[in-house]
């Protein structure tokens, strides 16, 4: 996009209009699990600022929970994250469903005990020998178990969220579960845990990207690092902008989420920034829940 776009548009930008609706979605493609910074509450804006057709590839290099790949539904996609567990998790939906849902099946929920059995085995030499249908079993069943919905790991990568204490919690969902299964087979759909940069080195002219990575945090105490090993600090935020920068270049559409701070809106100052809510309800600090303003980054003019 050239600056006399950018000047068109500044008169609107700071201020997202109403959300238009979209009709005719698979209702079962959706989340399997909860998520710091899910994008599920946001996809009315997404879906009026992403590009009307998805004619190439669609990118996802941050995918979490899948919202927004869920929501759009490309039928070819290359969707990665640097989270070995979580993207463990795509592959065993993907190519051995069955087995999962036979798993999870047989965690306890009312189980204090049993909660912190299993998150404690990878503290132990027999987490080495789980199988990967074992582990993305796991990983459901902390994620659907532990306090706020948080994937957090400590220095060691070890995950270290206490017990939630939820009533009859429901671990697998087995209509979405089979529902992603089929989407992940039915389509070119390519599965990657690699650094953000290496998993959009082939993007080409007219391909979708989007970046939905770990926040720019609003304050000092608002900052959530246990995602995965790799903290994601300023310079990781300067490195993904350059990433950004030579998309651009090459042709590719890119939209990206972020925190409203004056950090990113300075790092992303030629591009469309448009000023979006949303509501918070994961995070470990109280004071981080709750409305809080976000930022979608566009490199191309919005069909609105």
């Amino acid at each position: 996009m050239n600056r006399a776009q950018v000047r068109l548009i500044r008169s609107w930008k700071e201020i997202a209009p109403m959300p238009q609706q979209r009709s005719q979605r698979n209702e079962l493609l959706q989340p399997f699990l909860k998520w710091a910074g899910g994008k599920r509450q946001l996809l009315p804006y997404i879906r009026t600022y992403m590009p009307r057709s998805l004619k190439k590839t669609y990118y996802e290099p941050f995918i979490g929970a899948g919202a927004v790949l869920f929501d759009r539904q490309p039928a070819k996609a290359k969707i990665n994250d640097a989270n070995a567990e979580l993207i463990n998790c795509y592959e065993i939906i993907k190519q051995d469903v069955d087995a999962l849902i036979a798993h999870a099946q047989t965690h306890k929920t009312d189980s204090s005990d049993y909660y912190y059995q299993i998150r404690g085995l990878d503290r132990t030499p027999e987490y080495a020998e789980l199988t990967p249908v074992e582990r993305a079993s796991r990983i459901i069943f902390l994620n659907k178990t532990c306090y706020n919905g948080l994937f957090r790991v400590n220095s060691q990568g070890q995950f270290n969220v206490p017990y939630g204490s939820y009533k009859n919690p429901t671990i697998v969902d087995e209509f979405i579960i089979r529902a992603i299964s089929n989407y992940l087979n039915q389509n070119r759909i390519t599965i990657t845990n690699l650094d953000f940069e290496e998993a959009v080195k082939d993007a080409k002219k007219g391909d979708f990207v989007y970046f939905d990575p770990p926040y720019d945090p609003v304050s000092d105490t608002a900052s959530f690092t246990g995602y995965n090993l790799d903290k994601f600090g300023k310079a990781e935020q300067a490195r993904l902008k350059n990433v950004y920068a030579q998309l651009t270049q090459k042709g590719c559409l890119v939209m990206l989420s972020n925190s409203a701070t004056e950090f990113i809106r300075d790092l992303y100052q030629e591009y469309t920034v448009i000023t979006i809510p949303a509501n918070r309800n994961i995070n470990s600090v109280a004071t981080g829940r709750g409305r809080i303003d976000e930022l979608l980054i566009l490199n191309y003019a919005p069909a609105i």
